[in-house]
Order: structure tokens, then C-alpha cells, then sequence
């Protein structure tokens, strides 16, 4: 479990992050959602050790973080930033190898290059498994990152906005990937993302933030209402029930009948 208490951060006077106090419950897949500037990489940010905070406390299984030696804590938790360094001249499986470095310092053992293996095949990258990062669409190095991240066979992965650059095949790719290491393997999976659809249906549990301030933080169906939906985005969101899953609509109705109208009118 992740425990985050009292968490204070400010950027140039700003305050980023306030009072936040959540719980990350283990072998789950979290998602954290909000409008922009509503601190969700940020507090990401604070949980792996990126950035500085200046009051609170972040726990990982009860030991604080700053107690952690660096590369103990990259053995326990792997993050995934929004920005990656794709000017690299690597190809994609000396990228996927990078995870492995928390354990093998370069030198790569048998089970490091297992571990390797299994990220690409599950990530769908053997095809290009050998071709270089700056040869890729945006979405083929977001899934070679995405593999890294995984490789590094961590029993917490965080990653901040990790549908950037994707379809939609591979955007449910991914989730349904994640999905699968929550339930499956015990992984403690936390993702920033915008889509409150795919958080909705891919979610255990769900953190709204929004101004730097908690909203609400529970289980998928105790987020996704409408009041809370409101709140957060400033907005009416209907929500439908479609197969099992809550289904958030929030497209303009009077603009769609006047794009109908429009459309007509051509």
C-alpha cells in the first residue's frame, strides 16, 4: 500500500499540492483524474521520489520513502514520466532493456533478458523490436516506454498519461494490459489519464483531484457519479450504464443537433 498524508507542495508560491491524504490499496489498478493543473503528475511525481514536497508524509508497506535507498526503491517502483527523451539512438529493445538496470547494472543475466522478452511480447513490439526510437510513430515509442516501465518488473508501476500518442486499438491494448497485471500478477498499478471512460471501465479505484485539492478518492463506482463528476469538471456529465459499466456522456446535445443542422444545410 501507498499511504500519503498531509502532503503539502508549492512551485514558485503556488500551491500545487494541498492537504492531500489518500490511500493506494495494493494489487490494484488506481487512476487519477482531473481537469488540467489539478496536480495529478505532480503528486505522481512526490509518490516516486521525482520532486520535493514540503510537508507531509508518502509511506510504501509503512517505511517512509525517504528511507528508501535509491536503487531499493527502483527494485520496488517504476515510473513512467509524460515526457521521454526519444532522441535517443537506440533501438527498441536496448530501450525495453533499460528497466532492467535497477538489477543488473548493465550486465544483463538470464532473467533479465527474460524479463525483457516478456515486455515486448506483451506490449506487441517484437516486430519492431529491432528498429530505432527516432524511426517510430509517437505511439510506437509511447508502447517501447510503456515495455521499459514494465521490465523493470517492479510490484508498484506508475505512469503518467501513458495514452499519449495512441489509437484507440492500442490505447485498450494498454489498459487491458495493465489490467491483467493487477489482476493476474499482484501489481499495484497507478495511472494518470484524462479519459474518465477508460478510467471508469479499466479502474479498481479512482483519485479526483482537482486545484491541487483531493476531491474525492474511493472505488471506481463511488467516483464516477455525477455530482462528483460535476464538481471536478465543471460540467454535466450523464452518466449511462452499458453492459455492467458506467459510461460517462458528456457531448454537447444542443451543439450536436446543431451540428446536424449544419451538416444538412451544406
Amino acid at each position: 500500500m501507498i499511504k500519503v498524508q498531509g502532503l503539502n507542495k508549492t512551485i514558485q508560491d503556488k500551491a500545487i499540492l494541498q492537504n492531500i491524504n489518500v490511500e493506494i490499496n495494493k494489487g490494484k489498478l488506481t487512476t487519477m483524474i482531473g481537469p488540467n493543473g489539478a496536480g495529478k503528475s505532480t503528486l505522481l511525481s512526490t509518490i516516486t521520489r521525482l520532486i520535493d514536497f514540503e510537508e507531509g508524509t508518502i509511506e510504501i508497506e509503512g517505511k517512509l520513502i525517504t528511507d528508501y535507498k535509491s536503487n531499493d526503491l527502483a527494485k520496488k517502483l517504476a515510473i513512467l514520466k509524460q515526457s521521454n527523451h526519444t532522441e535517443l539512438n537506440i533501438t527498441v529493445e536496448e530501450l525495453v532493456q533499460f528497466g532492467r538496470f535497477p538489477h543488473s547494472k548493465g550486465r544483463l543475466k538470464r532473467e533479465d533478458r527474460d524479463q525483457v522478452e516478456y515486455a515486448l511480447d506483451l506490449l506487441h513490439l517484437n516486430e519492431i523490436r529491432d528498429r530505432y526510437l527516432k524511426t517510430l510513430s509517437g505511439g510506437q515509442r509511447q508502447r517501447a516506454y510503456v515495455a521499459m516501465t514494465i521490465a523493470q518488473d517492479t510490484e508498484y508501476i506508475l505512469l503518467d498519461e501513458p495514452l499519449n500518442n495512441l489509437d484507440m486499438k492500442h490505447s485498450v491494448q494498454i489498459m487491458q494490459t495493465l489490467r491483467r497485471l493487477a489482476k493476474d500478477l499482484n501489481k499495484t498499478i497507478v495511472v494518470v489519464i484524462h479519459d474518465i471512460n477508460f478510467a471508469s471501465c479499466y479502474s479498481d479505484d479512482i483519485i479526483a483531484l482537482k486545484d491541487g485539492q483531493l476531491v474525492k478518492a474511493s472505488t471506481k463506482n463511488d467516483v464516477i457519479q455525477t455530482n462528483v463528476l460535476k464538481t471536478l469538471y465543471d460540467m454535466d456529465v450523464r452518466i449511462e450504464e452499458i453492459r455492467g459499466q458506467r459510461i460517462c456522456v458528456y457531448y454537447d446535445e444542443l451543439t450536436a443537433h446543431e451540428d446536424l443542422v449544419l451538416a444538412h444545410s451544406m
